[in-house]
């Protein structure tokens, strides 16, 4: 399989591709139809005028949807066109808060909750009429309460069974907090998808003359619940790693839910002189980020990269403003897979990985019923990248 194109694919699809992005994902999922639009268009096979291939080529495979809400708040969703038989993709970003609704003389800013309620909405909507329906959600809902301490809720597993439940078959996440949570639908579809290869090319392009080696390069994990993420950064970039723990004050009562942090200890080599990766699945207040990068530059390291695959910076943009006046770091990466705020796009610090190229392929070889073994892992398309970029052949 060519994964720039994959113009040799002659399987039958498995139905007619559909896909729905909701409003909180429409910007992705129009970069997303016109990726799949441009290489069917270009596709060469005999069998594209058959009517196993009924719909293949078209301009569009978007099916509008909208979410009309009553006096009440209450809502409903609504599909633009038949849908039966058709293979679905449900696009949605439950991390979108620039969208709001009326109730009353009250603006209500949509939450995670509103969010998902509209995507089963729509998957009511279709009324089992689909030849198979898969979601593409790319912050999973509630991943970050995807295990049980004490007496609490386990959200995001009773999210995945409700999805399923409804006739949901696969599920298609982004760097899940904790993949293990897909044990609560053992026998349905579920996959966490790695960023690593859009934010090492998004790194190189920016940093042209960046030395990747373990003299002048290293991976930092903020905490010890993203280490799996940092050791695979720094395995398949062959450089050391190193990763801050919090030690915590478990003599005293919870605040907040936890019990206080005395100190951020730091485990690894010496980070002097060298270059830092900071990787991370996701940013909100951003003040752990900054805090590991100012306690880098204490340690005399180099130049400071931040990679984050989902950027909500919920509480603005100003400490990232004045960290990066006082030097602590030099560029911030993160994926448009989720709302990216206007301001955000405009900082000179600020780089934007582009997913929507790596989400058109799973779609298209989805669709054909192909095996995505080989974009899920990308260890070899870092390599080659790698091996290009070392032989001066990446402009």
């Amino acid at each position: 399989m060519r994964q720039s194109n994959m113009k040799d694919v002659e399987t039958l699809p498995v139905g007619r591709l559909a896909i729905i992005p909701l409003e909180s994902c429409a910007s992705l999922g129009s970069k997303v139809n016109h990726w799949i639009s441009q290489w069917r268009h270009e596709r060469e096979s005999e069998h594209k005028s058959t009517i196993a291939f009924e719909g293949y080529e078209r301009d569009s495979y978007i099916v509008g949807c909208s979410a009309p809400r009553f006096g009440s708040g209450e809502a409903k969703a609504m599909i633009d066109e038949s849908v039966r038989g058709d293979d679905i993709y449900i696009m949605v970003d439950v991390c979108n808060y620039s969208i709001s609704y009326r109730l009353g003389k009250y603006t209500n800013l949509m939450s995670p909750d509103d969010h998902f309620q509209d995507l089963k909405r729509v998957i009511a909507a279709i009324s089992g009429k689909a030849r198979r329906i898969n979601v593409i959600m790319p912050y999973l809902y509630e991943g970050r309460q995807s295990k049980r301490s004490g007496r609490e809720s386990i959200d995001c597993a009773l999210a995945l069974q409700e999805l399923v439940n409804m006739g949901v078959e696969n599920i298609l996440t982004f760097d899940a907090h904790d993949d293990r949570v897909q044990n609560s639908t053992p026998l349905h579809g579920f996959e966490t998808i790695r960023t690593a290869y859009q934010f090492i090319k998004a790194l190189i392009h920016t940093v042209p003359d960046i030395k990747v080696d373990s003299d002048h390069l290293m991976v930092i994990s903020p905490d010890e619940g993203g280490m799996n993420r940092a050791v695979y950064m720094a395995n398949v970039l062959g450089v050391d790693m190193g990763m801050f723990y919090k030690r915590r004050d478990y003599s005293v009562n919870l605040e907040n839910g936890r019990h206080p942090v005395v100190a951020d200890e730091f485990l690894g080599a010496d980070v002097a002189g060298k270059d830092m990766i900071i990787v991370d699945d996701m940013i909100s207040s951003g003040d752990t980020m900054l805090e590991i990068a100012a306690m880098l530059k204490q340690k005399n390291a180099g130049r400071i990269f931040m990679f984050s695959t989902f950027g909500i910076f919920t509480n603005g943009l100003e400490k990232f403003d004045k960290a990066y006046e006082k030097g602590l770091f030099d560029y911030l990466f993160t994926t448009n897979l989720i709302y990216q705020r206007p301001d955000l796009l405009e900082k000179p610090y600020y780089v934007s990985c582009d997913m929507s190229k790596y989400i058109a392929l799973l779609i298209d070889a989805l669709n054909h019923d192909m095996s995505i073994s080989s974009l899920l892992n990308p260890v070899d398309r870092i390599n080659t990248f790698l091996e290009k970029f070392r032989n001066g052949e990446v402009e």
